[in-house]
């Protein structure tokens, strides 16, 4: 048996390695990142100005909708499922994941998925263009026939998806260190545990919801259609019972990296580990009982308003602790400021601050006000920019060492990280305002009121986008020519099973399982 990647082609089509299929991940990610950002730029060029200035309106809503699909499904977490194929085995002390075939399955659907998402743009009548949300009807009766693709393309996310889960859950019970009980686990792979869960309850939803979509259009059901019977708010309930635990399913590997970043740079270990973990198993549980919290606006007795507003604000308190443990793990360490560090900073910050925003969504009275406006387009970009794309970031800086055994340039991370942070809130925190005045959400044109603002807006989605191509470069450059490193532990405040192993990462490691203490 050779030991060491295959040759050429096939390395890549048929590995089981769970470092190659990472990297496929990552890299994959990357790219749809790109996609979904050239989207991006083409919203905010045409919100540049007020009027009618580049593309139809109906490309405009192909656009905000292909951008929210391409971003949520293809960038965001095939990311940090990349990121749990590298690092779990590597943090848990096993060889590699537990059924690394599907694994490899796993990651190969989706260039496909994404492939048939993609084409749609290509199709007659264009691409899906009723929002990332694809509301009934709009999705249904109303939409361009390339919908049956974008139907079929969702299932083949959701079982990549799935599989992907099986086998974190699988790995992380069954393949753990000797001595590596679950309360020494490192927080990052506990996150993944909990979100794997999440992931195989709400999938199957998501898939329910669009075979029901399916029936309707093909099939002369009338799940979503009042005419025979149905209801349209029946698909908002399916949509969101799956759409609210999938903003979790994003955030919480994210709060996963922070919590193993913030010590490394502190130079302490994590304040309150153990509550950490039931803060997330918290936050995992609550996320199911909130969904109509995105639908107050569509006739629900009083009493349902009343419920789903108070369960909403007590998602706030874990993760309010949370956010503590991680201030309180900085207080009176030993802070440098290395690229990953101000990463988490960043994050910590406008996390909080989308966090802030989510609570003023949560009531009921004052949603009515924000409801699809803008404002919620900033709230949800705080806590999915500033939350899962920023620690994304820090991820790759904390560990590209590691897996390329080559040091990035700090000044080069620096300026990437500062080009962003400030892009970021340049983009978004207008829209707070925009929104708080009355702007709706997904259009191509807007009242002059809302000009300048809508400028400031554009001017940073530019910045922003054009600082991930620095960052695209000081990865490569990294690859490629970095500054070799061998010491093991490339930070000198890290902790974990994955910094005993030599820099770059072996391709096969722990064929020995290591003792924990």
């Amino acid at each position: 048996m050779a030991h060491g990647p295959a040759k050429g082609l096939s390395r890549w089509l048929f590995t089981t390695n769970h470092k190659d299929i990472g990297s496929m991940y990552l890299w994959f990610s990357f790219a749809m990142f790109i996609l979904g950002g050239s989207f991006a730029m083409v919203i905010r060029a045409e919100l540049f100005q007020p009027g009618m200035q580049l593309v139809e309106p109906n490309f405009f809503n192909q656009m905000t909708t292909m951008h929210g699909l391409v971003m949520v499904f293809g960038a965001i977490m095939p990311s940090f499922v990349g990121l749990a194929n590298w690092m779990i085995p590597l943090m848990i002390g096993a060889p590699d994941m537990a059924l690394p075939r599907m694994n490899n399955f796993s990651f190969w659907l989706l260039p496909f998925a994404f492939l048939i998402l993609a084409s749609t743009m290509f199709m007659v009548g264009g691409a899906p263009n009723f929002g990332w949300t694809f509301y009934a009807p709009l999705s249904t009766t109303y939409a361009p026939p390339s919908v049956t693709f974008f139907i079929f393309a969702v299932h083949v996310m959701g079982a990549s998806s799935i599989m992907g889960s099986i086998n974190i859950i699988a790995t992380v019970l069954n393949m753990r260190a000797p001595g590596m009980t679950l309360m020494k686990m490192p927080l990052f792979v506990w996150t993944w545990l909990i979100t794997a869960f999440l992931l195989i309850a709400v999938m199957p939803v998501l898939a329910g919801a669009v075979t029901m979509m399916l029936m309707d259009i093909h099939f002369g059901t009338s799940f979503f259609s009042t005419a025979g019977g149905g209801d349209p708010v029946l698909f908002q309930h399916v949509f969101w019972f799956f759409g609210h635990p999938e903003v979790y399913i994003i955030i919480l590997p994210a709060f996963g990296v922070v919590s193993q970043i913030i010590p490394t740079f502190a130079r302490k270990p994590l304040f309150g580990y153990s509550s950490m973990v039931y803060a997330t198993a918290s936050i995992a549980f609550l996320s199911f009982i909130v969904w109509a919290h995105h639908m107050y606006t569509v006739g629900m007795p009083i009493a349902g308003e009343m419920y789903f507003m108070i369960a909403t604000m007590l998602i706030a308190v874990p993760t309010g602790v949370k956010v503590f443990n991680w201030v309180a793990t900085m207080f009176r360490g030993s802070i440098s400021f290395e690229t990953p560090m101000l990463f988490c900073i960043a994050f910590i910050v406008l996390f909080t601050t989308g966090g802030f925003s989510g609570l003023m969504l949560s009531l009921a009275p004052s949603d009515f006000q924000y409801h699809d406006s803008y404002f919620v387009v900033a709230h949800f970009h705080y806590v999915m920019v500033a939350g899962a794309v920023f620690s994304m970031s820090a991820a790759v800086y904390y560990w590209l060492p590691k897996w390329s055994g080559r040091m990035y340039s700090e000044a080069m991370g620096k300026t990437h990280f500062w080009i962003s942070f400030i892009g970021f809130n340049l983009t978004f925190f207008p829209q707070h305002f925009v929104g708080l005045a009355g702007m709706p959400r997904r259009i191509p044109d807007y009242n002059l009121i809302f000009a300048d603002w809508n400028m400031v807006s554009s001017i940073g989605a530019f910045i922003y986008g054009s600082s991930q191509i620095l960052f695209l470069f000081n990865v490569v450059r990294t690859v490629v020519a970095g500054k070799p490193t061998t010491e093991a532990k490339t930070w000198d405040g890290a902790e974990g099973l994955e910094w005993t192993v030599p820099s770059p990462a072996p391709y096969h490691t722990f064929s020995v399982p290591p003792q924990v203490k």
